[in-house]
């Protein structure tokens, strides 16, 4: 191996490969589901400041806007493991919320 192969970018050596399998990975940037992670991001640490508060319910609301977020990102990147997640944690501050108001 010469040290210009060693030197190689990674992209490059990527390429060579000529594979379907293979590929970068890129996150998707200043698209709808940039700004709607980063959203969600920022409400489920705002709801997790306010659980560290004890400010009941509105982290609970603060959770769950931040979860359908991610919910809607999981969706637009068809991302099972986030569609799952999000959609479980829906269902578990729903349940949290009508527990609050009718339990």
């Amino acid at each position: 191996m010469t040290k210009d192969e060693v030197y190689r970018k990674l992209d490059d050596k990527i390429k060579d490969l000529k594979s379907t399998r293979v590929f970068k990975k890129i996150t998707p940037k200043g698209d709808l589901s940039w700004y709607v992670k980063w959203i969600s991001s920022v409400l489920i640490i705002i709801a997790m400041a306010l659980t560290s508060a004890n400010i009941y319910p509105t982290n609970i609301w603060f959770h769950m806007i931040g979860v359908t977020g991610w919910l809607v990102v999981g969706m637009l990147w068809h991302d099972r493991a986030l569609i799952f997640l999000n959609g479980v944690a829906i269902f578990v501050f729903a349940s949290g919320l009508l527990n609050y108001y009718y339990g």
